[in-house]
């Protein structure tokens, strides 16, 4: 299982939310390339980001901080947020971004995900965020009134080979990951899943591997100091080898 630490930016500042509430925004670090490094140095090869103005907004502000982390940190950047056409996609990939991930232009516009994925297979993720299993868009604020297992069939159909899944009721709270809709979902599709959402503790972590999940994204457990990353990355990536 691949762990990717994550940086979300908003305003060009490290922050953090809970269950994605703007209201709750606070700044971790000082430098997002510097915590990259950090990344890097635990021996990461992804870092998720998460532009949080393009997620609200649909305008992403925080290209440069993007591009400075993906020529400068060695790690090979998976980027959400504000990615809702082709030339959207296709503005991420020029400041050297690895991996775009399509969030709420999933819900309205199949067809761009559809080419997106014949285009550019691996590089392409669709994000399935989740409160009581109905999909949320616009940066959590919108409910689709899909259901989330339902919303992952339809997706995988479409051709992508990467889903990210995030229960929003887990996010930031340091309570566990939703193993439960996390196995639903491991049972309803083929393609490759990463939970995001609830990593509190390395135990979280090897839960997430025992269920078969092909990563785990690790925030605020890592700002807090309650995850071993080198410990964890060196245990879970070798073991998938």
């Amino acid at each position: 299982m691949i762990i990717l630490p994550a940086i979300d930016l908003k305003d060009g500042k490290c922050v953090r939310l809970l269950k994605g509430d703007f209201a709750t925004v606070h700044q971790v670090a000082e430098d997002p390339v510097a915590v990259a490094r950090q990344f890097q140095q635990a021996g990461a090869s992804f870092v998720h980001m998460v532009d949080l103005d393009g997620a609200r907004d649909g305008v992403r502000k925080n290209g440069e901080i993007v591009r400075a982390v993906c020529r400068d940190s060695g790690l090979k950047v998976e980027l959400g947020g504000g990615i809702r056409t082709m030339a959207d996609l296709e503005a991420v990939f020029a400041l050297g971004v690895y991996r775009g991930v399509i969030g709420s232009a999933a819900v309205t516009d199949p067809d761009f995900v559809r080419a997106a994925a014949a285009r550019y297979g691996d590089r392409v993720a669709v994000g399935i965020d989740a409160l009581d299993g109905k999909v949320k868009t616009a940066g959590w604020v919108e409910d689709s009134g899909l259901d989330y297992l339902q919303f992952a069939r339809q997706t995988e159909a479409l051709g992508v080979w990467n889903l990210i899944f995030t229960d929003i009721a887990t996010d930031g709270a340091l309570a566990g990951p939703s193993l439960g809709r996390l196995e639903a979902l491991r049972a309803a599709v083929q393609c490759r899943i990463t939970a995001s959402g609830g990593v509190s503790c390395d135990q979280d972590l090897a839960e997430l591997a025992a269920r078969g999940m092909d990563g785990a994204i690790v925030g605020k457990a890592f700002y807090e100091g309650r995850v071993d990353l080198p410990r964890m990355i060196a245990l879970l990536e070798q073991e998938g080898r």
